[in-house]
């Protein structure tokens, strides 16, 4: 009987301690606090040469970083510098003839007027004057396409960035548009998470937000902690994405929203999990 009554104050005492916690945990819980999940998201770029030709240099390897309008990519360009120089031989002879038209006119035209010459001949100048004038402008068209032409030879870094592919090699063949490179930007760098229909009226543009990695930093013993803001909220409700939630989510009707991140680093790294944290009670009125 005394070993019955011990065990059932044990159990009495387990059960209230248990109780105890639970309420105590339940309190330190911030009511006001709101928790999504989402994943790192970095623009990336595919780079190409605008013409074809020959590989003769490839710059950078993968994870190398890269500065804006930094060269990263050269063709091989005998043949574009070819043309350009033909152009431009072009350019002086026709510049020459249209001079030499334009002058004869000049001198003639009172001429024709006075009708010392004939009106076939005065036509010919004008004829002449026109059809050099004409042939002068087209060789300048034709020059400013071989100066692309060769320009496109390069390939440069449009931003700041990372390369993370480098899918040819020097001495390959590439056509034009063929991917050469892939590089992710530095900036913007944001979030890609989901709000459930209940929460989405205490969300709104602009608001800050807390991130956290699941990456522990070795200088302090914490979580990697970002400041960012909501910078979208997607209008139209979607069903959550397989890859974001459990089977049993998988047909809730979410929003979408996109948290940019303000102090970005090396260490964030593109589909990285990470988890927001948004104090709703001390943005709600702001």
């Amino acid at each position: 009987m005394k070993k019955r009554l011990i065990a059932l104050i044990v159990i009495i005492l387990i059960i209230g301690l248990g109780c105890g916690l639970y309420f105590t945990l339940r309190k330190k819980a911030n009511p006001n606090e709101l928790i999504l999940y989402g994943n790192i998201e970095i623009r990336q770029v595919d780079l190409s040469f605008q013409v074809s030709g020959q590989i003769l240099k490839m710059l950078k390897e993968e994870g190398d970083s890269v500065s804006s309008g930094e060269l990263i990519a050269v063709l091989d360009d005998k043949d574009y510098k070819s043309n350009f120089e033909k152009s431009s031989a072009e350019v002086k002879r026709t510049q020459a003839l249209k001079d030499d038209a334009a002058s004869k006119y000049e001198r003639n035209i009172p001429l024709c007027y006075d009708n010392i010459i004939s009106k076939e001949e005065c036509d010919t100048l004008t004829y002449n004057k026109d059809k050099t004038a004409a042939d002068y402008e087209a060789s300048v068209a034709s020059e400013k396409f071989a100066r692309n032409q060769l320009a496109y030879t390069k390939i440069y870094a449009p931003e700041p960035g990372i390369v993370t592919v480098r899918v040819q090699e020097p001495g390959a063949i590439v056509n034009k548009g063929q991917l050469v490179y892939t590089m992710s930007k530095n900036k913007p760098v944001w979030i890609r998470a989901y709000v459930n229909e209940k929460d989405l009226g205490n969300i709104k543009y602009g608001m800050g937000v807390n991130v956290y990695t699941d990456t522990t930093n070795p200088n302090t013993g914490k979580k990697r902690e970002y400041k960012g803001y909501v910078g979208y909220i997607s209008p139209v409700a979607e069903f959550t994405p397989k890859t974001v939630q459990s089977t049993d989510l998988r047909t809730d009707l979410v929003y979408r929203i996109r948290v940019y991140i303000d102090d970005i680093d090396e260490y964030l790294r593109q589909g990285m999990p990470v988890t927001i944290k948004i104090n709703i009670g001390n943005n709600a009125d702001s």
